[in-house]
């Protein structure tokens, strides 16, 4: 997913002279080939996450059209107050690009798990978040991420298993891969792999599942979610993420405004830290949220 990043970003900047590509550092054997074709385009301003931050606030303010490229935690935890002042309350036209969403890091430990990333940027107004499912999603996002003028978070993860989501990608409106009739299973980021595994035990036992990719947090399709609520349809949510401030939460928040009450459960990461080291599969399957077709 990294390298779909990459390659689509070159693509735009071919055309686009203003895309600027910034990084605290990181990025090695991903992003060289950008520093290649634009050495006066990249800036790599050393291991100092605030300052990428506040440079790529700058630059926009004078036209430019900035990403900022580093590991999820150190660019949402530690640099929190520049996007906050810098970019979000400023609105800013700077696009945050974290990588290792989840457990993708899991053998560094508990400072480079990303599992409150979303909820940190979800309480940012004008922020928009979208953490895409597979590399075809990415794509899609990073080459509507140029037409958004204003601060955008983008959550890459890295996983090698397959294309899910064939669907044109809207900002804001999520994907409906499968269409089902007694329950809707809602991923996002890393676990669309997972959720269609899961529908497919659910088929195992009797059910009719939708599959939906809600690849934008924010803002989020409310009315898909209405749809089901007005249908009756049960609804679980998966996400490789804290289960307080993610997909979940933000679907229990409009079922909750609603009025009305349906089947509703949320399948992520308790609100307790990883003490597990080792590979995001093997921390995953200590949470229960890896699902493998059977």
């Amino acid at each position: 997913m990294r390298k779909t990043f990459i390659n689509t970003l070159i693509d735009l900047a071919r055309e686009d002279k203003n895309i600027v590509l910034i990084t605290p550092d990181m990025g090695f054997s991903v992003l060289e080939p950008f520093f290649q074709e634009f050495p006066e385009r990249s800036i790599n301003c050393g291991i100092a996450e605030q300052n990428a931050v506040s440079i790529a606030a700058g630059l926009a303010l004078y036209g430019k059209k900035p990403y900022v490229y580093t590991i999820i935690p150190f660019l949402t935890g530690r640099a929190f107050e520049q996007v906050k002042l810098d970019v979000a309350y400023m609105k800013t036209n700077v696009k945050l690009v974290g990588i290792g969403a989840g457990f993708t890091y899991g053998a560094a430990g508990a400072t480079h798990h990303a599992i409150e990333d979303i909820a940190l940027m979800r309480v940012l107004p004008d922020m928009t978040i979208c953490c895409p499912g597979d590399n075809k999603e990415a794509e899609q996002i990073v080459r509507e991420s140029v037409k958004i003028d204003g601060p955008m978070y983008i959550r890459i993860g890295r996983h090698n298993r397959g294309i899910f989501d064939t669907n044109k990608i809207e900002i804001g409106k999520a994907s409906i891969i499968e269409k089902g009739e007694d329950i809707a299973v809602i991923s996002t980021s890393n676990m669309l792999p997972d959720a269609s595994n899961y529908c497919k035990k659910l088929k195992k036992n009797g059910r009719k599942p939708y599959l939906v990719s809600m690849h934008t947090i924010k803002p989020i399709d409310k009315k898909c979610i209405e749809y089901f609520i007005e249908h009756n349809i049960e609804i679980h949510t998966l996400e490789e993420h804290n289960i307080i401030g993610g997909l979940g939460s933000a679907v229990a928040e409009i079922i909750a405004e609603s009025g009305k009450g349906i089947k509703f459960k949320r399948i992520g990461i308790p609100d307790k830290f990883s003490h597990y080291v080792g590979s995001q599969k093997f921390i995953k399957e200590q949470f229960g949220l890896y699902f493998e077709e059977e």
